[in-house]
């Protein structure tokens, strides 16, 4: 199975460049399978509906997000409705929506899609590790779905590897979201679990981490804060990793990043074959 995982959309750029590119990324590597972090979509802060409709019909078959899942409380009701997106599954019971999917793909086969939050530097939550077990426990790889994806929303590098290694061997694919930045050490894990520390946003990185400059050199310098966010609005990198797994065991057989656009320096996966 090829599978693309496209980082967080940031704002207008990182959407409108996503939407744009899908179809031919999908064509260009082949791909039986997408799923696209969309939690900073909409102007920075969440998703809406109508968003969430235009990733899917670009050719996304799942949607994950993060801690800022329900910024827009326009969502809450499609979080119910539309089993394809995926909030992170670590959250109180009773929370709208689903922490994981099992997403029927056109060709039949289907991908276990799970989305969870970290503990370290972020807001309080369920412990992640136990909540993904649970999934992946639940769901083998190989048994209950032909492919696994663990997208792990945290801030601290050590427990995105932390997660990686927990999940070696059950899992096709562990990325870590929510930095915004993307890390250089793609790999297939000893297990067979292929692996990034973060795929790094779709967005202008002529940026703070996708925001406007101003506010953010403001807070840091002076620790006083007058506006509010604004997403830098230019063109977009689209960044994500490529995953490759065997038929047979689900596991991964390579992993390449995937740089495109904007500022970045390019990565593109050889849509034929290659190592890690």
């Amino acid at each position: 199975m090829r599978i693309l995982f496209l980082g967080d959309l940031l704002g207008r750029s990182g959407r409108e460049a996503a939407v744009r590119d899908l179809p031919g990324l999908r064509s260009d590597l082949r791909l039986d399978c997408v799923v696209v972090n969309a939690e900073n979509a909409a102007a920075g802060f969440g998703v809406t509906s109508k968003i969430a409709e235009a990733v899917f019909e670009a050719g996304a078959d799942a949607i994950t997000l993060g801690n800022h899942a329900f910024d827009n409380r326009e969502i809450l009701p499609y979080l119910d409705r539309d089993p394809r997106i995926v909030r992170p599954v670590n959250l109180p019971k009773g929370t709208p929506g689903r922490g994981s999917a099992l997403v029927d793909l056109r060709d039949g086969r289907r991908i276990l899609v799970v989305n969870a939050l970290g503990r370290v530097f972020m807001n309080p939550c369920d412990d992640p590790f136990a909540a993904i077990d649970a999934q992946l426990t639940a769901c083998p790889l190989g048994v209950g779905c032909d492919a696994a994806l663990i997208d792990f929303h945290a801030e601290a590098t050590s427990e995105k590897m932390a997660m990686g290694h927990w999940c070696d061997g059950r899992a096709s694919l562990v990325v870590g979201t929510h930095t915004h930045v993307p890390s250089g050490d793609a790999q297939v894990l000893a297990g067979g679990t292929a692996y990034q520390t973060d795929a790094g946003m779709c967005g202008d990185y002529d940026s703070v981490i996708g925001m406007i400059k101003d506010e953010p050199l403001r807070r840091f310098t002076t620790g006083q804060p007058l506006n509010r966010y604004e997403p830098k609005i230019g063109e977009a990198t689209l960044c994500g990793v490529f995953v490759e797994t065997d038929d047979a065991t689900g596991l991964a057989t390579r992993i390449a990043p995937l740089r495109r656009g904007g500022r970045l320096s390019a990565a593109w996966p050889d849509p034929q074959s290659g190592g890690a």
